[in-house]
């Protein structure tokens, strides 16, 4: 299972998660394979100012990910996840990367479903 965290540092599953998915300066991919940590890589964000949220979900579509764990997210990427029919998920408690795979493995965190929690998207 590849799962992609929002972050704004660059170091591997202790990278503290962004607030904002689309403006993270990285995108870290994690592979998950028997609730074990196999796999963790930094990808710069590409950005997305000049295709709004549009170019944010191509962006992590483009990574091939099972599953994006973020803070929170508009209603409009949201219903674009859920379109490509990748599974979102919040966590709005975890500090780190680290923290939130342990979290998502243990089926604690709620699944989005196309809807956000941001009221600025």
């Amino acid at each position: 299972m590849k799962i992609v965290f929002p972050t704004d540092e660059d170091m591997g599953f202790l990278s503290r998660r962004g607030a904002h998915f689309g403006k993270a300066k990285f995108y870290t991919l994690v592979t998950v394979e028997n609730n074990r940590i196999m796999d963790v890589e930094g990808i710069v964000n590409p950005g997305h100012d000049a295709g709004g949220c549009g170019n944010a979900v191509s962006n992590i579509m483009a990574l091939h990910p099972d599953a994006l764990v973020v803070s929170g997210i508009g209603g409009s990427p949201a219903k674009g996840f859920e379109q490509a029919g990748l599974s979102v998920y919040v966590d709005r408690e975890s500090p780190t990367v680290r923290d939130s795979v342990e979290r998502l493995m243990q089926n604690a965190l709620g699944a989005l479903g196309g809807k956000g929690t941001c009221s600025t998207h």
